[in-house]
């Protein structure tokens, strides 16, 4: 794709190249995740190479930054996949339950809420296997999914009378765990969602301190 030809119908082959240098962006911290979707968005409506290249224009190609900087974490899947589960699921009746930090995700892992509330941050965890499918069901109540930027991550679920959110949906970095989310939720809501982790956070919000010293 060139800067020559900015009218030439972009293909999905091409939709699909910047999508990927969009995630390998926002899981290197080059992006916030709301810059993250709207780029996204705009990405996979484009129909010119016009219309694409200035979503990639301030980023390097990917793999580029790989060869040049340390890997960020989460980046080697490969050490975090494998080893017993912490449990197969979470129930809360009348409260609430949180799985955060280095909890091991089993392949099938069931969430369910009665007049609760529960989340499942997926940010710094370990796979008990490549694949894991979590099913989630929310009854007068409240769940929420975190996954990280560079986790392969597809949601289907239902809401009646409720809400079940799937704009986490996406492909992850090579050798990413490729986790599946589905559910139901009747009065109530299951949201899921990308985020990265607070010190992923702190790093940036550092390296933009730093930037304005440089620049003052």
């Amino acid at each position: 794709m060139t800067n020559e030809l900015p009218e030439m119908r972009a293909s999905d082959a091409e939709r699909e190249r910047i999508a990927e240098s969009l995630r390998e962006a926002v899981a290197e911290g080059r992006l916030d995740m709301a810059e993250f979707e709207h780029r996204l968005d705009a990405a996979y409506k484009a129909r010119t190479h016009g219309e694409l290249e200035p979503l990639v224009r301030d980023l390097p190609a990917p793999g580029a930054a790989a060869a040049v900087s340390e890997p960020q974490p989460g980046s080697d899947w490969s050490a975090r996949i494998g080893g017993p589960a912490t449990s197969t699921g979470a129930l809360a009746v009348f409260g609430g339950f949180h799985r955060r930090g280095t909890w091991t995700v089993a392949r099938r892992f069931t969430a369910f809420t009665l007049f609760g509330g529960g989340e499942l941050d997926l940010r710094e965890a370990r796979f008990e296997d490549r694949e894991a499918a979590i099913r989630c069901f929310a009854l007068f109540g409240g769940m929420g999914v975190i996954v990280p930027p560079d986790l392969h991550c597809t949601v289907s679920g239902f809401g009646l009378l409720g809400g079940f959110g799937d704009k986490a949906s996406g492909e992850g970095t090579p050798g990413s765990p490729r986790v599946k989310v589905t559910g139901f939720a009747l009065f109530g809501g299951i949201g899921v969602e990308r985020r990265i982790t607070k010190a992923e956070k702190q790093r940036l919000r550092e390296e933009k301190k730093s930037g304005r010293k440089e620049l003052g």
